[in-house]
């Protein structure tokens, strides 16, 4: 019988003193082989971060916090109970034996050193190298992780780096001891579906290469599919299901188990509304197929919508847009960044338009472009058949009102010195809707209870909401100006796929409700193609496709956009 190379035995532990402390795990038992991936998946707040972090011993006061369990290491022949080691001791273990990959490579990596310099600081401290063979070393590493041209990489500093290669340096990071036990904490949830893809493969191979035990940690069930030989599935600390990946697919046990499965848009489905986890937990008889055939709109009931939209004048007009930065300095030539190459489109009255492609292709910019928050270098944009530039010209604050956005990050979006309540208020007071702050405070929590939170949530900081909640926030703030477009910027990429589920039919409940046009930006082509009517596929700033979306799997013309598919989990290859 095989033995784990790393035994996580009924681990238990709990945060906080007295009555306000909360039992984070509970009684997690988990086996990581060699050679093996084993997958922990659940959503934010379920515990899978603090599990490996647990492995890795980086809690302060860990062994305090622990209730029960055991953390187990097999080394040389012997098992080493790595709960029980001091900081300098567990030391020599980080990196060489056990190695971890981070979330967000940005803020892992210090914005202060090169990439190279990082990298070298960890061979350095466990092999011990001469100077020479640690850079020779690292640019090996480099190499190994196909990062392009691995001597200008060495001597790059974090931010000169796209998010893929930042990731590609940690995982390099990571292999340069040749560690026995990889952790790869999301390594690609803020990636583009063709990066994130390609970093899956390379992470598989080498661990495959290496034959070291993985345990990678997703919120998406579909995503690991294509890595994992086994799969725990985590729900409020606790291990609800694990067995090898291939049954969990066919034959899914529990009820959360199936509700994450559930919420993943389904790719050949036309459906008006997504399954939630609670639509499942709260009913045991649920069932996916008989879900589908409730929610799922025919082809004559697609056709019949957009010929209601696109018989329509439109409301928003693109005509030629471009947008180009100047990357100067003080000693060299300025050079041109076309962020945006002529492009052309229209949004119409009750549309969703999706604007699909990778990092860079120019999404951001023409939903800041159209918002004005970046002045288009050339081109014109007219809103119900006026220029832009002449209504900020009249009144700017009516324009900025009938345009809103939702941005990628709410967290980062809403001012965390006021409750979210005042945020709300203040909005409406700039922009003068309603007579009175107490018209305007019953207006916020009305706002409040139709995005799906409670009125008694107007008196609360950003801090005190999930993710999912603060998104939320996000959309009421928007709404408050009753506005007639709102342009979504990746607003669900950064949220599990059961949040996600949530927020998608929300901002469809919203838009009937409200009359809304979405301008719905994201990388992700299985949620566009769910939640809008029309896509248009950037690619470095130029316009390569424009398809409705029932007719992306089976009728794209372009090579990129059939890349862009391809690259979805689950996706069998299109020609």
């Amino acid at each position: 019988m095989k033995k784990p190379i790393l035994h996580i035995s009924n681990l238990s532990l709990s945060f906080g003193q007295g009555k306000e402390r909360i039992q984070v795990l509970k009684g997690v038992d988990l086996q990581i082989f060699k050679g093996e991936v084993l997958a922990l998946v659940g959503e934010s707040g379920s515990g899978k971060s603090v599990t490996s972090l647990m492995a890795m011993q980086l809690i302060t006061n860990g062994l305090e916090n622990m209730d029960s369990g055991e953390i187990w290491y097999a080394h040389a022949g012997d098992r080493i109970a790595l709960h029980e080691l001091t900081e300098s001791q567990m030391q020599t273990f980080r990196a060489k034996e056990l190695a971890m990959i981070f979330q967000e490579p940005m803020t892992a990596l210090n914005p202060s050193m090169t990439c190279g310099a990082q990298v070298c600081e960890v061979i350095q401290h466990h092999l011990n190298l001469s100077k020479s063979e640690n850079r020779a070393r690292c640019i090996d590493l480099f190499d190994a992780v196909e990062l392009p041209e691995p001597d200008r990489i060495y001597n790059s500093f974090p931010h000169q780096l796209s998010g893929g290669q930042k990731q590609r340096v940690m995982i390099a990071m990571a292999l340069s001891c040749n560690p026995k036990v990889l952790i790869a904490d999301e390594p690609t949830t803020a990636l583009d579906v063709t990066v994130q893809k390609e970093v899956l493969g390379l992470i598989k191979s080498l661990q495959q290469k290496h034959q070291m035990g993985c345990l990678f940690i997703s919120h998406d069930l579909e995503l690991v599919r294509e890595v994992a030989d086994h799969i725990a599935v985590m729900q409020n600390g606790v291990i609800v299901e694990c067995k090898p990946a291939n049954e969990l697919f066919a034959e899914p046990t529990h009820p959360y188990t199936k509700a994450l499965l559930a919420c993943r848009p389904a790719m050949h489905k036309n459906l008006k509304t997504l399954a939630t986890v609670s639509d499942v937990l709260d009913n045991p008889s649920f069932n996916i197929e008989d879900f589908y055939a409730q929610n799922e709109l025919n082809i004559k009931q697609v056709d019949d919508k957009h010929q209601e939209l696109y018989t329509k004048t439109p409301i928003l007009e693109l005509d030629a847009l471009s947008k180009v930065y100047q990357d100067s300095g003080f000693f060299r030539k300025s050079n041109d960044i076309v962020a945006l190459n002529k492009v052309t489109m229209s949004l119409y009255k009750g549309e969703s338009l999706g604007i699909v492609g990778e990092s860079g292709s120019g999404k951001s910019t023409l939903g800041k472009c159209i918002i004005q928050l970046e002045n288009q270098s050339s081109g014109s944009i007219k809103f119900y058949g006026d220029s832009v530039k002449k209504l900020l010209e009249l009144d700017a604050l009516a324009f900025r009102k009938a345009i809103q956005m939702v941005f990628q990050d709410p967290a980062s979006a809403l001012n965390p010195r006021l409750k979210v309540g005042v945020a709300l208020v203040e909005v409406m007071r700039v922009h003068s809707i309603g007579i009175s702050n107490k018209e305007r405070r019953q207006k916020a929590k009305e706002l409040l209870s139709n995005v799906g939170l409670k009125p008694e949530h107007y008196y609360r900081f950003p801090h005190e909401f999930s993710g999912g909640q603060k998104q939320r926030i996000g959309i009421a703030r928007a709404l408050a100006l009753e506005p007639k477009i709102i342009i979504c910027d990746e607003s669900v990429s950064a949220l599990d796929v059961s949040v996600q589920a949530q927020i998608l039919n929300l901002l469809n409940e919203l838009k009937e409700t409200y009359s809304l046009s979405y301008l719905f930006i994201s990388h992700d082509l299985g949620i566009v193609k769910h939640f809008c009517d029309r896509v248009i596929v950037l690619n470095q700033g130029e316009i390569e496709e424009s398809i409705l979306a029932q007719d992306l799997l089976t009728n794209s013309k372009s090579a990129y956009t059939k890349r862009l598919i391809n690259s979805l989990p689950g996706i069998t290859s299109l020609p």
